[in-house]
């Protein structure tokens, strides 16, 4: 949810030349009226491999996202687009970078003891997360805090809304073989941050039967980075937290469910650098080989430097003793769905290197049967210095049922690689430099199936305001991965033109 990036372009123009004579030659115009399109999305996923937890736990998440485009022709040359849109979204594992529970629904089993409670404010104990774990006053009695990496708690960060606002400005020469652009973007959410600008070119032959594009972009970002809550008390307190703060009166376990005083996450420190900066070059070349065939190529170059890990992502060594807060009856159980009241408290957070280099290449087909129906196919091949290579092929087979409407089917395929960086849950050691446990860094192979629909309004069959509809568009997809994740992807997409 962190690589949203939308950009906004400053033109560079290539101006007509004027004389003195009366031009009565007609220049078609690049766009002939205004539109607006509205886009919607609905993204629920599930798994059990949560990062936030070390690679284990609920993957549950619901993304909505919604988007207004407006693109306007600012006369026959330049074109005006921008997009604003947000996207909320609702996440069990997220939540879990505060996964202790402090609302009451805790039931003293007799397993605890009277360490295990203090006196709060239970208003503030009810909301609170791990960015204000001091705040408590004199109140009334607070259950002991307890979680489960396969359950959602009730912190503040299981749900957030991003965001954003882009530009993108055009120009087309008179003769429409040369188009200049540029934009800048900016989004936020609450823990992070990004600003983009960028530019391209694209060079037409004269009977626009070929391409040759290359694009520019540069992304500065910034986290606000947060951290899990264990390590958050020891970082803002030392050697001391659990005597201070949160842990203050709360019991810790080992992983006999003997209690300790042992728990000291020395490996783990905060960054002094939350920034995050992304350069790209994007290169270029479509050719019509044919009436029905028409083929383009493309080769990204991309450059990352920062805080390339993600602060919250929880690490578990193999080499470390184990600890633990909540009812201590689950710890035999505490990586299956049966644990429902305990939650392992972490060795470190993923560290990963402070650069990375991205080399995308790939290809576009597409080919026209008849009148009725076209194939499109796609590959790509990725790889980057930290180890991880990828594949993707996909195929659409658009088929015209009518004047109006034309379904979609289409299929992904996509299989990975693991990055040098990655093991399983518990399965790092200590003495290793970089470590993460995302799965979206391992080996996997996933599916993806959809299907859609668009009709096209041969005659607007209504309007708002001045505006006419133009095209509806509805797709929705199964995605499904060898690591068990699975998600549904609704979209709509609905444009609209000026009369």
């Amino acid at each position: 949810m962190k690589q949203t990036i939308f950009v906004f372009f400053i033109s560079i123009g290539c101006f007509a030349q004027e004389n003195d004579s009366i031009d009565v030659s007609y220049k078609k115009r690049v766009l002939e009226t205004s539109e607006i399109e509205f886009i919607s999305s609905y993204y629920k996923q599930d798994g059990n491999h949560s990062v936030v937890s070390g690679g284990i736990g609920t993957e549950k998440l619901t993304d909505a996202a919604a988007n207004i485009v407006l693109t306007i022709p600012l006369n026959a040359d330049d074109i005006l687009t921008i997009d604003a849109g947000f996207s909320a979204y609702t996440s069990a594992s997220s939540s879990n970078i505060n996964p202790f529970f402090t609302d009451g629904s805790y039931v003293d089993n007799g397993n605890n003891t009277g360490a295990s409670r203090r006196v709060v404010n239970t208003a503030k104990a009810q909301n609170r997360d791990s960015y204000d774990d001091d705040e408590y006053g004199a109140g009334t009695l607070r259950p002991l805090p307890y979680g489960s990496p396969w359950i959602e708690s009730t912190g503040a960060s299981r749900k957030d809304v991003l965001t954003a606002l882009s530009a993108n400005y055009s120009h087309s020469s008179d003769d429409r073989t040369l188009i200049w652009n540029a934009n800048l973007s900016v989004s936020n959410e609450y823990d992070y941050q990004s600003f983009g600008f960028g530019g391209g070119i694209a060079k037409l032959s004269d009977d626009k039967n070929s391409e040759i594009s290359i694009k520019a972009s540069t992304y500065l970002d910034r986290w606000k980075a947060i951290y899990p809550t264990e390590l958050h008390e020891y970082a803002k307190y030392g050697l001391g937290f659990q005597n201070k703060g949160y842990f203050k009166d709360v019991t810790v376990y080992d992983q006999y469910g003997a209690e300790s005083t042992n728990y000291l996450p020395l490996y783990f420190s905060e960054s002094d650098n939350e920034k995050r900066n992304s350069y790209s070059l994007s290169l270029g070349y479509s050719q019509v080989l044919t009436k029905d065939l028409q083929v383009s190529v493309f080769l990204d170059v991309l450059y990352q430097e920062g805080l390339l890990s993600t602060p919250y992502h929880r690490v578990y060594f193999a080499d470390k003793a184990n600890y633990y807060i909540g009812q201590k009856r689950y710890i035999p159980v505490y990586e299956t769905p049966k644990n429902r009241g305990v939650y392992r408290l972490a060795d470190d957070v993923e560290r990963l290197p402070g650069s990375r280099f991205k080399l995308p290449i790939g290809a576009r087909l597409n080919y026209y049967i008849n009148d009725l129906m076209v194939v499109r196919t796609y590959y790509r091949f990725y790889s980057d210095d930290w180890g991880l290579n990828s594949h993707t092929a996909s195929i659409e087979l658009p088929v015209k049922i009518s004047p109006s409407f034309t379904a979609y089917p289409m299929y992904r395929f996509y299989t990975q690689k693991a990055m040098d960086y990655f093991a399983p849950f518990e399965q790092h050691f200590s003495s290793q430099r970089y470590y993460t446990s995302d799965y979206d860094l391992s080996s996997f192979d996933s599916h993806q199936f959809g299907a859609g629909l668009s009709y096209a309004a041969v005659f607007s069959p209504f309007s708002i305001f001045k505006f006419g509809l133009k095209n509806v568009d509805f797709r929705y997809n199964h995605y499904t991965r060898s690591d068990q994740l699975e998600a549904d992807i609704f979209t709509i997409a609905i444009k609209f033109v000026n009369q």
